[in-house]
Order: structure tokens, then sequence, then C-alpha cells
């Protein structure tokens, strides 16, 4: 186009150009920003994950303050407002015990692993090899027992079979105490590590149904991030809480029948350390 033909194409180069290096400059914007916040592939690999949280109220909340609990004379944390119990749980990795010297140390209690399943690939159920004398020599001296499993299911049908495995291995215990479903999270490498809250929740739930279908009581252990993060704890009330904090302040904010405050305890006649636990009653429970 010549001069001739649009005498005023000179008037209007610069705000060309203007608006050239404004699209330019949009352009580098919008990829930094989807670089930040990236879209999804697709709409339906964005919904896929997306669990609707449960409406359910919270569990009641805890009853004790940080300043209910403190050591007493003998070493150990107790607390200072009410009823509690001592007590340990042991596994293989505990060897021999001396459950007399257990017992006169002030412990009442004691749950034992019974069985597990593996965190690799295949998710083999195993025996703990001193579940049996560690129940023999428990019960010998008078100490409340219960036992739990130690879960790596990732599935209801796998926490089931758990849950009838350990009712299996304990059908002959005289148990004071619940079966207690013990899940944990090891590592990102682990057949659990991808497990989503709605699965491990009705893992737990399933375990737990099935263990009162066989008669026993049962019981859930979970530490402060699972209980918050993993799973909804909301849909579990039905169940007594075992909370692992490993602090000598009580700071969770719902109500649990049993506190591992420690895993590197010291008690007369076990070498190396033991979790310690306290039991508090309720009398609505």
């Amino acid at each position: 186009m010549t001069e001739k033909e649009f005498p005023g194409w000179k008037k209007i180069l610069p705000w060309v150009a203007l608006g050239v290096i404004l699209l330019g400059v949009l352009a580098a914007v919008l990829v930094l920003l989807a670089g930040r916040f990236p879209f999804p592939k697709n709409a339906a690999a964005a919904t896929e994950s997306t669990v609707t949280e449960t409406t359910l109220p919270p569990p009641p909340a805890n009853i004790f303050d940080p300043e209910d609990f403190d050591y007493g004379e003998d070493g150990y944390l107790t607390c200072l407002t009410g009823p509690c119990e001592r007590g340990i749980d042991v596994s293989s990795y505990q060897g021999q015990v001396d459950w007399q010297a257990v017992k006169d140390a002030g412990f009442t209690f004691v749950i034992i692993r019974v069985a597990g399943r593996g965190y690799g690939s295949a998710g083999s159920l195993y025996d703990d090899v001193l579940a049996r004398q560690n129940y023999d020599g428990a019960k010998a001296v008078g100490m409340k027992v219960g036992a739990y499993f130690f879960s790596q299911a990732i599935s209801p049908a796998e926490a089931v079979e758990e849950a009838e495995y350990l009712l299996e291995k304990t059908d002959d215990w005289e148990l004071d105490l619940p079966l207690v479903y013990d899940w944990e999270y090891i590592s990102e490498t682990a057949r659990t590590a991808n497990v989503h809250p709605r699965t491990l929740t009705d893992c737990t739930l399933a375990f737990c149904r099935r263990i009162q279908e066989g008669g026993r009581e049962a019981m859930v252990y979970f530490n402060t991030d699972q209980s918050m993060d993993k799973f909804y704890i909301e849909e579990v009330t039905d169940y007594p809480f075992w909370l692992a904090m490993y602090s000598d302040w009580m700071t969770y904010p719902y109500k649990i029948h049993m506190w591992q405050y420690t895993n590197a305890g010291q008690v007369p006649g076990i070498e190396g350390n033991v979790d310690i636990n306290l039991a508090f009653s309720y009398e609505a429970d």
C-alpha cells in the first residue's frame, strides 16, 4: 500500500507498533502464570482425586490441658487431674521381657503386636515371633493385655483380611483391652505411600467392624498428622482412640482413651527403648 492510496498510514504506524509490544508483554505474563499455576491436563484429571470431605461433627473435645500432666517421683509421666494407668506396647523388637520387673515398676497393662503386613509391594502378612510369649508372660504376672495388628492395607478387603487374621491369632487369648488397628505411613516408597484419606478411612472402618463382628472390642491408633490429614476422623468416633504424640504436653484437640507419649521409654525388665502409654477412664464409657 502506498502513501497515495492511504495517506494517513505514517500517523498510525507508532500505535500499531505499541499494540504489538503490549501483546508481547501480555503473552509473556501468561506464560509465567502458567508455570506458577499450571492448569490440569484435562477436566477429568482435575476431579478424579477430589473427594468430598465428611460433613459429620468433629469428635468430642479433649478434656485435658497441658498442665494436667507432670512427671512423678518415679520418672514417668502421669495425669494430675484424673485416674489413669501406665502401660507399654511391645513387639519382637523388645526381645525377652522380664514381666515381673515391668509390673513391679508400676505398669499395669500391655498392648502386644501379634502380626502385621509388610510395606513392600507384595504386602505379605507375617507373625510377631514373640507375641505368644509376651502374652503368656504378661498374663502370668496379672497385667492387662490388648493386642494390635501393624497394617499396611491399601483396600478395605485387605483390612478385613488383617482383622480376621488378628482374630484368629488371638482366639484363645483372654483379653482385657481392645484389638487395635495400627495403620502407619512408612515412606514414599512403601505400598501405602499414596493411599487416599477416603481409602484409609474405609480400611479403618472395615477392620474395626470386622473385629466387633468377631466379638472383640476395636480401637484405632494414629498420630496427630494422620488424624488431621490422612483420614476422616469424624467417621470413626464409634471406636476409642489411641494417640501417638511424643511430648510432655497434651495438646491434642479430641478425646482419647490412650496416649503413647514416648517411643524412647526406659522400663525395668526391658533392654532398650519401649513405648510408654497412659490409659484414661471416663465415667460415660
